[in-house]
Parts: structure tokens; C-alpha cells; sequence
């Protein structure tokens, strides 16, 4: 991997951590044309993603960025806003670069990146958020090249803060205007863009994917249940609610415990939660393990995946990752995950906010009004055949021939 920038530039290769110093490419600056070169086989594509965490867009990014190369496409990554992604990105075959913002409408980043794509002879530009979109729009207009925008969560109502929300939302508003494709990975975030008055010949819907496992054969569990959570934890993940719902199952003698997987988006919802926990006397029943590198591994320590998000989903990776690890879902009833989950069939809904409703669902797969073991076969099933790895990345594939056609 390789990547390079302009003498001064804050481009840098973060594969090995040094920042590259190398002549500019061959660019006529009076046109902003690349210069003339040998013609070639493969498109190339730059992600131009934020980079501050590893939840689920990332992996989308991350998963994309190795999955391309298969589907005839050599791909490159650029971090506006570098964290963990650096650090925990999987992929080895994509250059691996950030030009940091200093702040939301930081302009300046706008050379190193049109640097980046010139000298990587990219053709294509593919954001993931309203800060990238922002950026990509800038310099795709520069450089000459299409921008596809990629919607993961709804802009609009992505937070608890009203300010946030509204502001990332005119932001993408604005700033679509132009993009030659977008991308949803749910239909219900297709119908909210079309909502909005965006033209359907612009939207396609790709479903997330993620890799298949092979399913680790399991007796249905007797004794106490470990139920999983797997998130960023903040604000519209719910977090609270899967709380009071563990002390209504505590209540009810229902065997339960809790294992609690990520990192906290901050110090101080972490001591909300921690609060929260000591308020209903549940610290023996819930471990709290961190971020970690292996989901899978994770997974396969559960018998049940919960999702309690409040708002503020397209697709749900870790859901699709349950299902492929063969682990039954009890989650929200919120924008994307219907399309997913079928209630009774691969796991349960259950409407989001509602404690006493989450803590009944929990229960009647823990006394055996459902077949645990059923439902865990139909939900590897139905991953295998609608939200693969290979499938995400080839519904990304015909969107970029379409648009480089």
C-alpha cells in the first residue's frame, strides 16, 4: 500500500504512519486535467469516509474497500476526521490515507484530497457521510471525476441533537445536488430520500452484507441465557431500555445476563449507563467487555442478539452478523431492520422505547414459546441468500459501471 501527497500537504499514509514526501504527479493545473497516460482496465475508486470510529458504516467501508477488488474495481480510502478506523480496518489491499479536518467546514482539506486523486489516477469518488459528501463534491467538481454519495443512517435523525441533525441534514441536502448516483442500504432510507423530493432514477438500494461463518453447532441453551448487545454505545442505541428490561427479567426470576460489547461514544454516557446499572442493582449481571476486533467471536458467547435502538438505523451490521454467526435477533422496530429481521422467523420485533415489551420478547424465547434452534438456522439461511459480503459489493459494482458508463 501507498500513499503519497504534495511536499507540506497533511496527506499522509497511515499504513506507515509517516507522512510521504514525493513530487507532485504529472497534472495540467491550467485545465485540472490529468495528464496523458497509458489507458487502464480497472476503475479506480476513492472512499472518502470520517475515520473517527469503527461501528457499522465503517466496516461497510472497510469491507468495501477489500470486496471491490474482486468485482473489477482497485479501491483507496481517505480519512477526513482519523481514529479508530486506521488502527482497526481489516482490508490490506486499499491505500490508506487521511487529510484531517479541523473542524466541520474545514475547506483547506480540499488540495490534499484533489492531490490524492490525481495522483492516484482515481475515477471516481465515493462518499459515505455529510462532512465526506461536502469534500468529495468540492473536488469532484475540480478534478473532473462522479461523485456517489452512500447513506447508511438517516442525516436528519442520526442524534439526540436536534442542532446536529439539522445542520448534517441541509448539508447533505445541499450538497447532493450534482452526485451522479446514491447509494441507500435500506429501502426505507430510499423512500425518506424520494420523500424529499430526490429523483428515483438517482437512488439504487444495496443491502449491507457481511461475511458468511460457518454455523457453530449448539444445543439450545438451558440455565442462564447471555444476551448480547454489539454498538457504539450513545444515545439512540437504546442502551437504557435493554437496562430496565434486564431488571424486569431479573424481577421475573427470567435467567438472564448481559454482555455488552464496543466502546462508548463518551465518558460521559459511560457513566450514564454506569449510573443506570447501579440504580437497578444489576452489576452482576453485566459485563461490559470494550471494542473488539472479532464480532464473530463475540457472537458465538451469545444466545441472543439485542437490539434495542431507539432511531437512527439503515441496516444494522451487527444484526447482519448475527445472522450469519446463526444467533437469534430480538430487536427494534425501527427504519431498516424490518427488512431484515422477520418477526417469529429470524428473530423478534419489538416497538422502540418500550422496556416491558423488549423484557417480554427476551422472556418467551428464554421459556420456549419459540424454536431457538429454528430460528437460528432460517437466520444464517436468510443471510446466506440476501446479505453477503460478495452481494454488497457487487450491488456497489453495477452502481459505479453505470455511472462510468
Amino acid at each position: 500500500m501507498n500513499g503519497n501527497a504534495p511536499p507540506g500537504s497533511p496527506l499522509t499514509d497511515l499504513t506507515s504512519h509517516a507522512v510521504a514526501r514525493v513530487s507532485p504527479p504529472p497534472v495540467s493545473f491550467e485545465t485540472g486535467a490529468p495528464a496523458r497516460r497509458a489507458p487502464r482496465t480497472v476503475a479506480r475508486v476513492l472512499h472518502v469516509i470520517n475515520g473517527e470510529h469503527y461501528s457499522g458504516a465503517e466496516r461497510v467501508q472497510d469491507l468495501l474497500a477489500g470486496g471491490l477488488h474482486d468485482q473489477g474495481f482497485e479501491a483507496g480510502l481517505i480519512c477526513l476526521k482519523p481514529g479508530q478506523f486506521p488502527s482497526k480496518a481489516k482490508t490490506k489491499t486499499a491505500p490508506l490515507l487521511y487529510a484531517p479536518m479541523r473542524s466541520r467546514f474545514d475547506l483547506t482539506v480540499v488540495w490534499p484530497v484533489l492531490q490524492a486523486v490525481r495522483h492516484g489516477h482515481y475515477d471516481l469518488l465515493h462518499a459515505h457521510t455529510p462532512r465526506t459528501l461536502l469534500i468529495a463534491r468540492l473536488v469532484g467538481a475540480l478534478a473532473h471525476i462522479p461523485v456517489v454519495y452512500h447513506v447508511h443512517s438517516p442525516a436528519a435523525h442520526d442524534s439526540t441533537s436536534s442542532w446536529t441533525n439539522w445542520l448534517n441534514g441541509h448539508m447533505e441536502s445541499a450538497c447532493l445536488r450534482g452526485v451522479a448516483k446514491i447509494i441507500t442500504v435500506s429501502q426505507s432510507l430510499a423512500q425518506s430520500l424520494r420523500d424529499s423530493g430526490i429523483g428515483e432514477d438517482l437512488i439504487t438500494v444495496v443491502p449491507n452484507g457481511v461475511p458468511a461463518v460457518p454455523l457453530d453447532p449448539r444445543p439450545q441453551p438451558t440455565g442462564s441465557w447471555t444476551l448480547g448487545t454489539i454498538a457504539l454505545f450513545r444515545p439512540r442505541k437504546g442502551t437504557e431500555i435493554l437496562l430496565e428490561a434486564l431488571a424486569l427479567l431479573r424481577d421475573r426470576n427470567v435467567p438472564v445476563k448481559l454482555r455488552a460489547v464496543g466502546p462508548f461514544e463518551s465518558d460521559r454516557y459511560r457513566e450514564k449507563l454506569l449510573d443506570l446499572v447501579a440504580k437497578h442493582r444489576l452489576e452482576r449481571l453485566v459485563t461490559w467487555t470494550g471494542f473488539t476486533d472479532n464480532v464473530t467471536e463475540e457472537l458465538q458467547r451469545m444466545d441472543l442478539m439485542v437490539l434495542p435502538s431507539l432511531f437512527g438505523e439503515g441496516m444494522p451490521m451487527v444484526v447482519l452478523e448475527a445472522m450469519a454467526a446463526g444467533v437469534p435477533v430480538v430487536a427494534s422496530r425501527v427504519e431498516g431492520v424490518p427488512e431484515v429481521i422477520r418477526d417469529q422467523q429470524e428473530g423478534l420485533l419489538v416497538p422502540p422505547g418500550d422496556a416491558p415489551a423488549l423484557a417480554d420478547a427476551v422472556a418467551s424465547l428464554v421459556q420456549g414459546q419459540h424454536d431457538w434452534t429454528q430460528m437460528r438456522q432460517r437466520a444464517q439461511q436468510r443471510h446466506a441468500e440476501r446479505f453477503s459480503a460478495q452481494a454488497m459489493a457487487a450491488g456497489v459494482s453495477e452502481v459505479y459501471r453505470r455511472v462510468l458508463a
